[in-house]
């Protein structure tokens, strides 16, 4: 019985260490990218998407990882995170980091496996997220601008897995999931803004929430909307999407924009909240509108 708890609660603490949740959403990304650049050219390859998938939740955790060690005393200081198993003491530093090394180098390996350049932006992604997104938080709001380009990578990396190559296709993909990170940490921001003040992080573009910040998320959905149907124009090489896809995408960008105009007339935390389930919601919805556009035509 010991033995069971013990084995749950290490499972339980591996989770939570590299926040499972969110891996797991981030590589759902990695796999939407993965089957729209797959083609007759380069074939699908079950290989590789298994890589793919493991490689990118390794990644994605040993960047949640490394964060949680570098934030261990801020994180005890707001009530969502004081009970993570670093800063609880339920896991220790060193045992943190052996985890977030381990989970690195065979991320790496994994992704090098698929290809070099696949290896290289994971690279980039769990270097930007923890040397430079994670120190900049607690000094300004432009950290949310540093962090949208690690946390734009996932969605171009499984067309790189996938063909080998980045080009417009894949920059179109990054586009979209960078334009995305903004309302949706902004309104994270808004409705966490009293934790995270006690811990000194700077999550709002204006640093209050205000009508600036409310105004300024408005403004990059519209850009996310943009970015979203840039498909559709015939400009973006290997990737495209249908008139039908494209209405569809549009109405999706129109719900989502509903959301950010009430948080601005609102502005409450309730509205932000709403703000980024809309997000959540809108970018799962987008990636499978073009998967099954691509299938169907």
């Amino acid at each position: 019985m010991t033995t069971t708890l013990s084995i749950q609660s290490i499972f339980k603490d591996f989770k939570e260490i590299t926040k499972a949740g969110l891996a797991i959403s981030v590589l759902f990304s990695s796999i939407a990218g993965y089957l729209l650049g797959f083609d007759s050219e380069f074939p699908f390859s079950w290989s590789t998407l298994i890589m793919l998938s493991i490689g990118g939740y390794c990644m994605v955790g040993a960047s949640n990882a490394f964060n949680q060690v570098i934030e261990k005393d801020l994180d005890a200081l707001m009530d969502r995170t004081k009970n993570r198993p670093v800063p609880s003491g339920r896991m220790s530093v060193n045992t943190a980091l052996t985890i977030a090394s381990l989970l690195t180098l065979v991320g790496l390996v994994l992704l090098y496996l698929i290809n070099p350049k696949t290896a290289m932006f994971g690279a980039i992604s769990i270097f930007l997220y923890t040397s430079v997104y994670t120190p900049l938080k607690t000094k300004t709001p432009l950290s949310v601008f540093v962090g949208a380009f690690p946390g734009a990578i996932p969605f171009m990396l499984g067309w790189v897995a996938a063909t080998g190559n980045f080009g417009i296709e894949a920059g179109t993909l990054f586009l979209i999931q960078f334009f995305w990170q903004f309302p949706h940490f902004w309104s994270i921001g808004w409705f966490l803004y009293e934790d995270y003040e006690k811990a000194g992080f700077f999550m709002l573009p204006t640093g209050k929430k205000d009508k600036s910040t409310a105004v300024q998320t408005i403004m990059y959905t519209g850009w996310l909307i943009v970015a979203s149907l840039l498909p559709c124009l015939g400009y973006t090489g290997q990737l495209f999407i249908s008139p039908i896809a494209a209405i569809i995408v549009f109405l999706l960008g129109l719900w989502m924009l509903y959301f950010a105009i009430k948080m601005y007339k609102e502005r409450t935390a309730k509205a932000a909240k709403a703000l980024m389930l809309a997000s959540v919601s809108y970018i799962t919805l987008l990636q499978i509108t073009y998967i099954v556009d691509k299938f169907l035509r």
